[in-house]
């Protein structure tokens, strides 16, 4: 791995370079959680399953009081036009893309993608279970953007968050239902799982999309799982799309049961909720 220990470093890409971890370790891993700015980076999976492919933040050493990293809010680390590849440039395998365990963290354009088309493309090819997981107090994700993945695509674990703008597209490969089930009796897997122990999570313009098109009826039951003790109003401007005729299945509810589906009888068409819970 790049280990990036010292604060308030900044790791600049000069014409996107690309980073692939060729015997399934970690690619970067941020150890000082102050004032660490990544940008202009892209991270490709490689041939071995990397269990991560960014981490900010060290797993090992987690405060014992609240479970996670602490990063000074006048000092944060960012994420700034930081993209993943799993496969579609080559082959590739990575069962978590990035990784934020440090507090006060900024993520700013991130495109995290599970490629549907391109080299090494397949359900059981460029294996890929989730593209952000955020264990951090107080983080906050301007335009994110997280593709394709087989299980959520990204988990918010961390109290205080704030997402500006998400877009996803469920993947487009599930073979069948039973490939691809959150619980037994719960259809596929929400794009956006804010985890039940958050108390405090906003979210505003989030999208999710779907185009299952292995000729099979695939279901999500919901696009987006949030706490329904979140406070009221928490979630802003959700919608689901089912895109393509061509598709099959669709998203069942927007958010938690609620908002109605997105299927072959409404294609093309926004089901939206403005506002949640």
């Amino acid at each position: 791995s790049i280990e990036v220990t010292r604060p308030d470093t900044i790791v600049l890409g000069l014409g996107f370079p690309t980073l692939i971890p060729e015997n399934g370790n970690v690619s970067m891993t941020v150890t000082k959680n102050t004032g660490v700015l990544i940008s202009g980076v892209i991270f490709d999976a490689g041939p071995q399953n990397s269990p991560v492919l960014l981490q900010v933040g060290s797993a090992g050493k987690r405060d014992q009081h609240n479970g996670h990293i602490s990063n000074s809010a006048s000092d944060p680390s960012g994420l700034y036009d930081v993209f993943i590849r799993i496969g579609g440039a080559k082959p590739g395998r990575a069962t978590v893309s990035v990784v934020v365990n440090s507090d006060n963290v900024i993520l700013d354009d991130l495109w995290i993608w599970r490629a549907d088309h391109g080299k090494g493309v397949g359900w059981t090819k460029n294996t890929a279970d989730t593209g952000l997981i955020v264990n951090g107090n107080n983080v906050t994700a301007y335009g994110l953007f997280v593709e394709h993945y087989q299980k959520y695509e990204v988990i918010w674990n961390g109290n205080g968050g704030t997402d500006i703008f998400f877009q996803n597209e469920m993947p487009y490969d599930p073979p069948s239902q039973a490939a691809w089930m959150e619980a037994p009796g719960v259809d596929g897997w929400a794009a956006f799982k804010v985890a039940d122990t958050v108390t405090s999570f906003n979210g505003y313009g989030m999208g999710s999309y779907s185009f299952f098109n292995q000729g099979v009826n695939i279901y999500a039951a919901n696009a987006f799982e949030v706490p329904t003790t979140l406070p009221p109003s928490s979630m802003n401007d959700l919608l689901t799309i089912f895109l393509s005729t061509s598709g099959f299945g669709g998203i069942l509810n927007v958010i938690d049961d609620t908002g109605g589906s997105a299927t072959i009888a409404n294609p093309d068409t926004p089901v939206t909720v403005v506002s949640f819970p």
